[in-house]
């Protein structure tokens, strides 16, 4: 008869839970919702996809305001920036921001506000020049300031604007918070930034994968907000949130005359 000896058990270490995070908008204790891997891009949505990179990014989401971040990237250097999103391959996965997006937010601001042009000083914060170039050519005082890498202009040398805009900023900013000191900083006293970033309501639920194109750390989607969020972090920052549809929004003190016919009364 043969025997049989019990095989020796081996003990396997569950991996450690995502740390506890707060809510950069509200304080409250977020809660891990999903992990992907870094390659999840924005292409996707054009069935266009990276080889698996091995590296889990994580995302919380805020169960009171809504907010999703992914926290490590609150940790990362220009340098890192530069080495693992907006390198030499970035195209591959956004080919629309060096011309195509540029064109259209030019055109999209030249209908909104080029019967005023000459009374707007304008930034396009997080632009690298081909838009305000655009509207340069054309007559408008225009300037672009990139944050990510930083740009060899000091933000303080700036001077103020009276029309910001930041196409495509809001989920790439790892501290939501500096993003709108900075803008705060920029902004005349009657202002307005208009800026785009898709919201997750409706999208992001509890208990649900994120699946999400838009949740896309190769692309540096790394903060997503729901209106609630956006309408919460304005207040802290003392401004005024409004939106115009599901992805383009503003935010102002005092509205500039020509920006007040944009908006109804009905601001959120």
């Amino acid at each position: 008869m043969t025997s049989h000896q019990p095989q020796a058990s081996h003990h396997i270490s569950a991996p450690a839970s995502p740390a506890a995070v707060a809510c950069p908008v509200c304080s409250i204790e977020t809660v891990p919702h999903d992990v992907v891997d870094f390659s999840k891009n924005c292409e996707e949505a054009r069935q266009r996809f990276l080889p698996l990179a091995g590296w889990p990014i994580y995302y919380h989401r805020c169960p009171d305001c809504g907010f999703v971040l992914a926290p490590e990237f609150r940790q990362w250097s220009d340098q890192d920036f530069q080495q693992h999103i907006y390198n030499e391959r970035y195209a591959e996965i956004d080919p629309d921001a060096l011309s195509k997006r540029p064109a259209a937010n030019a055109d999209l601001l030249r209908q909104l506000f080029g019967g005023s042009h000459k009374e707007i000083r304008h930034l396009d914060y997080g632009g690298h020049g081909a838009l305000s170039g655009a509207l340069a050519e054309q007559g408008w005082d225009s300037a672009a300031y990139q944050p990510v890498p930083h740009d060899p202009q000091r933000l303080a040398d700036l001077g103020k604007f009276n029309l910001i805009s930041a196409f495509e900023v809001f989920q790439r900013a790892p501290d939501v918070n500096q993003l709108m000191q900075n803008l705060a900083a920029l902004m005349e006293d009657e202002c307005m930034v208009l800026f785009s970033t898709l919201l997750t309501d409706g999208t992001v639920k509890p208990n649900t994968r994120l699946t999400w194109w838009y949740a896309a750390p190769r692309n540096g989607h790394v903060s997503l907000y729901s209106r609630q969020s956006l309408t919460l972090l304005a207040e802290q920052h003392h401004l005024q949130f409004g939106s115009f549809n599901n992805g383009l929004h503003c935010l102002f003190n005092q509205l500039p005359a020509w920006a007040a016919r944009l908006l109804t009364p009905k601001q959120t």
